[in-house]
């Protein structure tokens, strides 16, 4: 039975071949699951404003976001998407075809093949931030972009650098192929990734929160990951804990 859970979902996307095998398609997909993410929070900005026991949950009450840091935000992702995601996804398209085999994966091994992805994403990106953090030329250069606000709002979470956009979706996109991931195990982590991704930087602490669903704080979620912007020398890691409880660097308020 949990070998044919995932087939009729599976045969289902198959149906469209075309758009899945489509180069134009990683993109689309990255960019429409990315605003879908950020739209439930960016809906939740707009009524806490006039609600008060909203309000209460946010992680910086103070602060609020503007139709200008919406549109500023939107532009850079925009911008990020079509001049340097775009045709590198054309060119992997063209040199590598994706394909799609008819059998889907049974449900354990794609539960495992993504968490396996994100636990190794997590040390990728907690790598690559702590080290721009500790080499000021790095931190001036690629990752000062994503500092600009000490307040996080969903669409803070693509609001970054060329380079930090390339790499964090190097990462993203090369780790599922590398571990050998079924296509549907891969867009399962993508989803995953991007949802958690915007959640971290959405501003607020919700009781139904993904850092909720953890004992013992091995996950941080937005109170981590705002913490970081208040205080740039904590908090590397995006989603789990346990690195910057080894090196040191964790705080929890």
């Amino acid at each position: 039975m949990k070998m044919m859970m995932l087939q009729p979902l599976w045969d289902l996307l198959r149906g469209h071949s075309s758009l899945l095998l489509s180069p134009l398609f990683p993109v689309l997909f990255s960019l429409g699951g990315y605003l879908t993410c950020c739209l439930p929070y960016l809906l939740l900005d707009l009524l806490a404003l006039r609600w008060a026991s909203l309000r209460r949950y946010k992680l910086q009450p103070q602060s609020s976001v503007s139709w200008a840091s919406v549109r500023s935000c939107l532009s850079l992702t925009l911008y990020n998407h079509l001049v340097f995601l775009l045709p590198i996804t054309l060119l992997h398209g063209y040199l590598s075809p994706a394909h799609l085999p008819a059998q889907a994966p049974p449900l354990p091994r794609l539960l495992a093949q993504v968490f396996v992805c994100l636990l190794l994403f997590d040390f990728q990106s907690f790598t690559w931030h702590l080290l721009h953090h500790r080499v000021p030329w790095l931190y001036r250069t690629f990752h000062k972009v994503h500092h600009s606000s000490s307040s996080t709002w969903a669409l803070t979470t693509e609001a970054t650098g060329a380079m930090e956009t390339l790499s964090l979706g190097f990462f993203s996109g090369c780790t599922p192929v590398l571990l050998g991931l079924h296509p549907l195990s891969q867009l399962g982590f993508f989803l995953l990734n991007i949802w958690l991704s915007v959640e971290d930087h959405c501003g607020y602490d919700l009781p139904w929160a993904t850092h909720r669903l953890f004992p013992l704080h091995l996950y941080g979620g937005a109170p981590h990951h705002d913490l970081h912007h208040l205080n740039s020398s904590c908090n590397y890691a995006p989603y789990f804990t346990h690195w910057d409880r080894l090196i040191g660097t964790l705080q929890t308020r």
